[in-house]
């Protein structure tokens, strides 16, 4: 008998991980599509479930991320009487109710798959996990990099992470960061910490090695960011008065500083997509190897020189303050060695 065992996430929350543009996945498929429609009825064991929950109980073969994107694309559609049209996640279905799926088989549809991959651990428990993310790895399947992403190694490594959206994943690091996240093991806990972030009560620290002399030792940047609206694949410092931005809020200290480069500590009070990026290089200090946002490679480091290297958060399950720091990597290492600049942990 099918049972509900916990409660899924707020609607709006699937939003900003599900959405997907269907032209793409068009254009990028080889052979004409070849769409699946399956069945579903509600039992009387399901009545009273909240649809998203009900729906990834009779979808065993895929993982409940994937259900998720199939509700927000609207892939799910009510038949009979007892409920016509397309649900929300949280709408409580009913013993009877009809529905057809549709299922394409995409590149996405394949990116919510296992694969295993090494992944350091730092810390873990029966509630949540706490990782070291190499630089190269993408964190979520999106387009171009619908494989070998951390969800997928998490898929692999954990079996709880089936039964969570996102494989439990509540924060994201960009593909060439290096350090700390927390991903949830369990229902309670991915929502507790979900909650945290929005609360700013997790505390993310990071290391940056950026370009030019840091006149000054402490800063604060209050600049709202925005979709840089010259080149739509950035994000940048917006003038609100003209164009959408949101209210961001970077500390950075200075640690050692030249004339080439400087190391910085930066801390966020808001967590908004590539801030820290953003905001170094409007103050004129792109980190080394940021070629997206103005910076170039030094001392044979390549990629963007930032490193998540603090994390501290009450733990949502037991109440225990819990802080972890990951040491630089041995790329940023041997890049400040070769430029003449000091750190010491």
């Amino acid at each position: 008998m099918l049972q509900s065992t916990s409660s899924v996430e707020p609607d709006e929350a699937i939003a900003e991980w599900a959405t997907l543009d269907d032209e793409w996945i068009e254009m990028s498929t080889a052979q004409p599509l070849q769409v699946e429609f399956r069945q579903i009825l509600i039992s009387p064991e399901q009545h009273g479930m909240r649809f998203d929950m009900a729906l990834s109980l009779v979808l065993e073969d895929f993982s409940r991320s994937y259900v998720h994107t199939l509700i927000a694309q609207q892939r799910v559609k009510a038949l009979n009487s007892l409920g016509q049209g397309f649900l929300k996640p949280s709408t409580k279905v009913k013993a009877g109710q009809q529905f057809e799926v549709e299922i394409r088989p995409s590149l996405q549809s394949q990116a919510y798959k296992p694969q295993p991959m090494e992944i350091e651990t730092i810390f873990e428990d029966d509630h949540l996990r706490v990782i070291a993310k190499p630089a190269g790895l993408v964190v979520h399947p999106a387009p171009g990099n619908w494989t070998g992403t951390l969800l997928n190694g998490l898929l692999a490594l954990d079996q709880m992470s089936w039964h969570l959206p996102r494989a439990g994943i509540v924060h994201r690091l960009d593909k060439d960061t290096t350090g700390l996240m927390v991903v949830a093991r369990t229902r309670a806990c991915m929502d507790a910490l979900t909650t945290l972030i929005s609360q700013r009560q997790i505390k993310r620290q990071y290391l940056a090695l950026v370009h030019h002399a840091w006149q000054g030792s402490g800063r604060d940047v209050e600049l709202p960011i925005g979709r840089d609206p010259r080149q739509r694949l950035r994000m940048a410092v917006v003038d609100q008065a003209r164009y959408p931005g949101k209210y961001a809020k970077t500390h950075f200290d200075c640690l050692d500083s030249n004339d080439q480069a400087s190391l910085l500590h930066c801390t966020l009070s808001t967590g908004r997509t590539h801030q820290i990026r953003v905001h170094l290089s409007h103050l004129g200090h792109p980190l080394v190897g940021d070629a997206l946002y103005g910076g170039k490679s030094l001392a044979q480091l390549a990629r963007q020189a930032l490193h998540a290297h603090r994390l501290g958060f009450l733990h949502p399950m037991t109440g225990k303050a819990c802080q972890w720091i990951q040491p630089l990597p041995t790329d940023m290492m041997t890049a400040l060695e070769t430029l003449g600049l000091s750190y010491n942990p």
